[in-house]
């Protein structure tokens, strides 16, 4: 079956099909548009030409908001699987979602054809999902301390019932998907505990339930630590290698591109290039390719915004003694004792699922538990009289569970605001200083020209700078950032590693780093941390091991950190 949408300033033609996520969708077009060219198959059998699964011609968006600034030529043929790449704010979404038909056409021919023995709609031949963060598309009652309470978690969704959702008729391919994903021991497990690679796999499994002919996985190894990255790559050749799908897949940077794509189109600044194939991709400067260059250029630190001229004098910023947290009969962390003294410098290290996010949550006064805990901070024990709020105004902290949470329709420079007081829309009434900051900030991360736009209509990059930003406008004594440079291109990534490096430098300045790479930390970062898996922290003094207790190594240098790589996956 092939299927035709021809758009057109005049008569408005333009294919109708359910799209990809909401009923919302659907009904708009439905009731904008009312032309639909279904064309006869012309899919080949024995014919040696390749079939065009989709074509897009000389296509222009109705949406002067999300048009290119050249017309669109993008093509996927039988036997392809094409990488999308461009730095952050480019142009990439837009492209795929025109392409897709989520954005209707001003003119051009957009064509879909994916055989006679193909389900009839679009949507189930076209699966698409966005990972944003390390949980993927945020739902409508997400709220930031769900994952850390546990009458919420009670009451979640788990694995299965979401995947039951999906229409599967092949049950042979639904338990043959179920073990090549190794999800079985999941489907009890409810959604909010999973860690961001066995919610990866969840959502991978949603997709492919239906035998999609097209899977389109954007900012895929977002939040993945190197072996659940290497694991997602070796599923998708076997799918491939399987021939059940064909993959599209849309990343920032030209290490995420594996070796099973074929072809690449470049996005950069609203254009779209030609289609290269791989080799020849890699092998010509390209524009990110040249500006992959920087990576190994040293950006000059820049100048930051004055701080509250408020120094921090506690001694110990975090001590935690004898710490457990358990969810029904799952243990997370078992009798955790840690103590961060002020102006250190901590990295924290370990596989996706292992607790490191709990750990924070703890710190930040996120999670429930922690108020039955022995948690000491900024010298304070924790239920001595100190509010939640008088504990976060000292903290600043970005990670993949505030990027979900704030998804909200407001302006940018709201949420950088946002951060003087924790709370998203509702937050007191600015002084002239403060104001004067939040734009310092902005010039500093260089978006001041995102100021009053959308935060939900930024791209991924875009609104991690702004999160950036958010977790240092207020001069935190404490900074924890968990991932901080995911979904960053180079550009960006070396831009806010500079200014992490400057704001580290201030006097009586606290850093917690989470991350799965060694290569984003710098020097100051003097001691390590490192979470093993479900039994607890690890690590090494005077030759002992222990499994359940911090061990802390200050003397461990920053190339003896590189150089034993990341924490195997258990």
């Amino acid at each position: 079956m092939a299927i035709t949408c021809n758009g057109n300033k005049d008569d408005k033609k333009i294919l109708v099909f359910p799209l990809f996520y909401t009923l919302d969708y659907y009904i708009y077009f439905c009731k904008n548009f009312n032309n639909v060219s279904l064309q006869g198959h012309h899919f080949l059998s024995n014919n040696t030409t390749m079939q065009t699964i989709i074509s897009l011609q000389n296509g222009i968006a109705g949406d002067l908001n999300r048009r290119f600034d050249t017309p669109i030529n993008f093509e996927l043929r039988e036997g392809e699987h094409l990488a999308v790449i461009g730095v952050n704010g480019s142009g990439k979404s837009t492209l795929i979602q025109t392409v897709t038909g989520q954005l209707f056409l001003k003119t051009g021919k957009l064509s879909f054809d994916f055989g006679s023995d193909s389900p009839r709609y679009t949507s189930e031949n076209i699966r698409y999902v966005t990972f944003n963060d390390a949980y993927g598309t945020a739902t409508a009652d997400y709220y930031y301390q769900q994952r850390w309470n546990s009458q919420d978690s009670d009451q979640a969704p788990c694995v299965k019932e979401i995947l039951e959702r999906e229409k599967c008729d092949n049950l042979s391919w639904k338990a043959h998907l179920y073990d090549l994903l190794g999800i079985n021991s999941l489907l009890e497990k409810p959604i909010i505990m999973l860690s961001s690679g066995e919610l990866r796999k969840m959502h991978i499994a949603k997709l492919l339930l239906s035998a999609p002919k097209v899977l389109i996985l954007e900012s895929p190894f977002i939040g993945l630590d190197a072996p659940s990255r290497r694991l997602l790559i070796n599923l998708l050749q076997h799918l491939i290698d399987e021939a059940t799908v064909q993959i599209i897949l849309v990343v920032s940077a030209p290490q995420d591109i594996p070796a099973f794509v074929t072809h690449v189109y470049e996005v950069d600044n609203m254009r779209c290039s030609r289609k290269f194939p791989l080799q020849e991709y890699r092998a010509q400067e390209t524009i990110t390719a040249r500006r992959a260059a920087i990576n190994n250029r040293h950006i000059e630190l820049p100048v930051l915004p004055e701080g509250n001229g408020e120094i921090c004098t506690a001694e110990e910023i975090v001590r935690l003694e004898n710490v457990s947290i358990r969810y029904g009969s799952r243990t997370i962390i078992d009798r955790l004792n840690w103590t961060v003294k002020n102006g250190e410098k901590w990295s924290l290290s370990g596989p996706n699922g292992a607790g490191k996010s709990t750990l924070l949550s703890l710190i930040c006064a996120d999670n429930p538990q922690a108020y039955s805990q022995n948690i000491t901070l900024f010298d304070h024990k924790r239920g001595s009289g100190e509010s939640i709020w008088d504990i976060k105004k000292h903290i600043g902290y970005v990670s993949p569970e505030i990027h979900r949470s704030y998804l909200k329709d407001i302006p940018a420079a709201e949420i950088v605001a946002s951060g003087y007081y924790d709370t998203i829309g509702l937050f007191r009434r600015l002084t002239p200083q403060q104001i004067e900051s939040c734009m310092g900030w902005l010039d500093t991360f260089g978006i001041s020209t995102l100021r009053d736009r959308s935060f939900v209509k930024l791209s991924s990059g875009e609104q991690r700078l702004l999160l950036l930003a958010r977790a240092l406008v207020k001069d935190p004594a404490l900074l924890i950032l968990d991932e901080p440079l995911h979904g960053l291109d180079i550009l960006n990534k070396e831009l806010a590693r500079a200014i992490i490096e400057t704001f580290a430098s201030r006097p009586n300045k606290t850093i917690i780093y989470v991350t799965h790479y060694p290569e984003e930390l710098w020097p100051p970062l003097r001691h390590r941390q490192r979470r093993s898996g479900s039994s607890g922290y690890e690590g090494h003094r005077a030759g002992r091991r222990s499994r359940h207790t911090v061990l802390l190594s200050p003397a461990l240098s920053q190339r003896q950190y590189r150089s034993q790589g990341s924490p195997r996956l258990r």
